[in-house]
Parts: C-alpha cells; sequence; structure tokens
C-alpha cells in the first residue's frame, strides 16, 4: 500500500461584518454615530460596510454621521413578532440622512396616525431595557 503526502493550506477569512460590527457597537456606546466612506468613490455608508458597494473598494475610513434626515416612508406594525409584541403597534421608517445614506430604523416619539412621509428625525443612540443599544429616529 502507497502512501501519499499531501498538504494544504488553511486561511481563515474574517466576514467583512466581524471587521466592522465590534468597532461600530463600541462607539454607539459611547454616543457615537459612525459610517464608513469609501476612499475610491467617496461614497458614505450607514450602518458601516467593509466593502463600497458601488465601487467594490475595501480601502474604507471611519467617519462621525450627522443624525439629522427626513423620513422617506414608513410602516406600522399591528401585529409583531413575539419579541416585540408588547411594542405594538409600532413604526418602523426608512429615513435619508441629509450626509446622504438611507436608513431602516423605529421612529419613536410619534403616534402612527402623526408619522408622514417628509418629517423631519433626528437619529438617536438609545438603550433598550433589554440591555441592547439601538439608534432610533426621533421627530426634530
Amino acid at each position: 500500500m502507497a502512501v501519499t503526502q499531501f498538504s494544504f493550506d488553511v486561511r481563515i477569512t474574517i466576514p467583512p461584518h466581524s471587521k466592522i460590527l465590534p468597532k461600530f457597537y463600541e462607539e454607539l456606546k459611547t454616543g457615537k454615530l459612525m459610517g464608513t466612506k469609501c476612499k475610491g468613490c467617496g461614497k458614505l455608508w450607514f450602518p458601516p460596510r467593509a466593502d463600497c458597494k458601488d465601487c467594490w473598494s475595501s480601502d474604507m475610513d471611519w467617519v462621525e454621521v450627522k443624525p439629522e434626515g427626513t423620513i422617506v416612508t414608513y410602516t406600522v406594525t399591528v401585529v409583531a413578532p413575539k419579541y416585540y409584541a408588547q411594542r405594538a403597534p409600532y413604526i418602523m421608517a426608512i429615513g435619508q440622512l441629509d450626509d446622504g445614506p438611507k436608513v431602516m430604523a423605529w421612529l419613536m416619539g410619534v403616534k402612527p396616525e402623526d408619522a408622514k412621509p417628509g418629517m423631519r428625525v433626528k437619529v438617536v443612540i438609545e438603550n433598550f431595557e433589554d440591555g441592547v443599544i439601538r439608534y432610533v429616529f426621533r421627530p426634530i
């Protein structure tokens, strides 16, 4: 019986999201809303990305994002998943930040009947009772 010897190279790659999420959440804990800006094409990403979706560059800078923007669209959730049932009804909105990125977040501090596209909002970092830090929209 012949014994064949072979070797192979094992490489561990870190998924792109794990390269940015720890820093993103650490900055949220300090009250900073951080995104990434592509050095190649200048596109600003929030939430941050490790790689630019437009030009595929991995050369990104961390930048603080200005939190003001405008609601583009929203939906009111009346029948919520079990984990969020106690919060229903709640509003999920997509806002266009003044810096450029579109962001999806809860719209809080507004009754569902008072929500509307064009509403000026600010992204606010909040500690929820479940111990999770989240960013949400609040009206300006």
